[in-house]
């Protein structure tokens, strides 16, 4: 038999402020229009960072990655916290350009060469699409994951 609960808000026992929430899979959420609905744990990102790629190299901040790594010139490898349940997850990036007279403006790709891309980590380079170089380091770059965790 089904139930359904019909509160305004959820606090915890002190009423004093938010709760553990706990969804399954299959939890549904409708649209802003109303006329739709969505699976709540598929429309999360599951995982994303921000990174420092000049000066000094590091996460700037994140979500579900636990480390990064400079391979060289705009070659990054990030490690996540939780794996994925397989490489077939969906990527969307944004780095900076660099300012001056001549800036350079940046795009994130996969490593195609090798895909080194696993439920764990994704190495990515940062090219410049003005001078065809390869890659440089940008000022930050940030990329989300979108997929299931295993």
């Amino acid at each position: 038999m089904t139930s359904q609960l019909n509160v305004d808000t959820i606090v915890d026992k002190a009423g004093s402020g938010g709760s553990n929430v706990k969804m399954a899979n299959t939890s549904t959420y409708v649209s802003d229009g109303g006329s739709v609905t969505q699976n709540t744990v598929q429309g999360l990102v599951k995982s994303w960072y921000c990174l420092q790629g000049t000066d000094t190299f590091g996460i700037k901040d994140s979500f579900n990655t636990a480390s990064a790594t400079d391979n060289g010139e705009g070659d990054y490898t990030t490690v996540r916290t939780n794996a994925f349940s397989n490489d077939d997850y969906a990527t969307a990036a944004l780095c900076s350009s660099t300012g001056g007279s001549s800036p350079h403006y940046n795009f994130t790709v996969e490593n195609q060469d090798n895909r080194l891309r696993s439920t764990t980590s994704l190495r990515t380079y940062i090219l410049n699409s003005q001078s065809g170089e390869g890659a440089n380091d940008a000022l930050d770059s940030s990329v989300s994951f979108m997929g299931d965790l295993a």
